[in-house]
């Protein structure tokens, strides 16, 4: 089993990197015999992106290909899977794009299995909160020459999705502390998520988020109420205090924003 090194380029992204590659249209063909399958985007989780982390979700997928050509003649050919959504591929691919490496290792005379990792830096490759959604995978497909130059290429659409989402983050304070056993508890904090606009995290209004509370001594924790957060994002609550124990927000996310739960602020119950 053979393994090389190839740098792809990845669409993610509109208004990203130019890619060089997709500049030469004369030069594509209707299909030239590459087939991409079996594409695995972040083990098929989401991934959920905040305003200043670099994220490097795991990418796999197979190349086939066509009767001529072989694995183990990496200069002969070349296949950069890319995401898009809201365009065809063909679209998508000369949109822009993000780096991307991967490997391949040879399986059989025409096939290879190869496996990588996306780029994304939401600094510079994130300009919509409208890239909060399902992103299908395109792949430019190139055969080579032997003196070196394009002979072909070729966009088209490929199995596999990603959804990308804004990450979400939230806060919790539980008071007055300590408070007498059957006493009202007022619990506040608030809900943000990444704006990839603004490059900062925003309210987020409207959210239905859950109230739970962990008795001291015990693991597990019980959702006491479920509360909507301001247009401010803002979360506020009032319960009855029994015993001492550790109180929480809990959102369970939407497709475009991840979860975000607190860690538990400890009431003492007297």
């Amino acid at each position: 089993m053979k393994a090389y090194g190839r740098t792809g380029v990845v669409g993610v992204i509109a208004g990203a990197l130019a890619l060089s590659a997709f500049a030469a249209p004369t030069a594509r063909a209707a299909d030239i015999g590459i087939r991409v399958s079996q594409v695995v985007i972040n083990g098929g989780k989401p991934i959920v992106v905040g305003t200043t982390d670099v994220k490097e979700p795991p990418v796999s997928f197979r190349i086939t290909l066509p009767a001529g050509y072989t694995t183990a003649d990496w200069s002969a050919w070349d296949a950069s899977p890319f995401l898009y959504h809201g365009t065809t591929a063909a679209e998508g691919a000369e949109s822009g794009g993000l780096r991307m490496g991967y490997t391949c290792y040879e399986t059989s005379l025409r096939v290879a299995d190869c496996e990588g990792a996306l780029y994304i830096d939401p600094r510079y490759d994130l300009d919509s909160n409208n890239d909060a959604t399902t992103w299908k995978t395109g792949v430019l497909v190139q055969l080579w020459k032997t003196s070196g130059g394009l002979k072909a290429e070729q966009v088209m659409t490929a199995s596999g999705t990603a959804q990308v989402k804004r990450w979400a983050k939230a806060t919790v304070n539980a008071g007055p502390e300590p408070v007498k056993k059957g006493g009202t508890l007022t619990v506040t904090g608030g809900l943000k998520r990444a704006d990839w606009v603004k490059h900062s995290y925003t309210g987020v209004a409207a959210a239905s988020v859950k109230l739970q509370f962990r008795k001291k001594g015990t693991s597990s924790y019980t959702t006491v109420k479920t509360v909507k957060s301001s247009s401010t994002g803002a979360l506020k609550t009032t319960v009855k205090a029994s015993a001492d124990g550790y109180w929480r927000w809990n959102f369970g996310g939407w497709s475009t924003t991840g979860t975000a739960v607190t860690a538990g602020d400890h009431v003492d119950v007297r």
